[in-house]
């Protein structure tokens, strides 16, 4: 038996909807040993971090939960964390950031790590110099 369809019947369509939003977490100052010297290992200093993470908010926008979100005190203890742990390269200390970031928050899209190291050792008048690592989830 063959269905016959009105033309003017509309199809049902699903429109999911988004709501992308940044979470942010900026100058997280730590003092620790990161540098190839042996001097940075010893003294140590001052390293600034920022953390920007781009997550679709929908859920926790309408539960008001913070299960459903990202959590910026865990974000900013998986900073601590890995900035607590030596390393020779910024590069370093990012990429397990970041990787940490993404293996902890799934609903995390898109993130960006910057490492800055206050007044570093380089035979010059520098502020500061910086990595920034960047991750997209595809």
């Amino acid at each position: 038996m063959k269905r016959e369809y009105h033309p003017f019947i509309c199809k049902l369509v699903y429109i999911f909807v988004e709501i992308m939003g940044k979470i942010i977490l900026k100058n997280i100052k730590i003092y620790t040993n990161h540098g190839c010297l042996k001097e940075e290992e010893l003294i140590g200093s001052d390293y600034v971090f920022q953390i920007e993470v781009d997550a679709d908010l929908e859920r926790s926008s309408v539960t008001d939960d913070l299960m459903d979100t990202v959590d910026y005190v865990a974000l900013n203890s998986i900073v601590k964390e890995e900035a607590n742990k030596r390393s020779k390269l910024l590069e370093s200390v990012a990429k397990r950031i970041i990787d940490r970031i993404f293996n902890e928050h799934p609903i995390v899209q898109k993130a960006k790590v910057e490492v800055s190291k206050i007044n570093p050792p380089i035979g010059g008048d520098v502020e500061a110099v910086s990595i920034i690592v960047k991750r997209k989830e595809i």
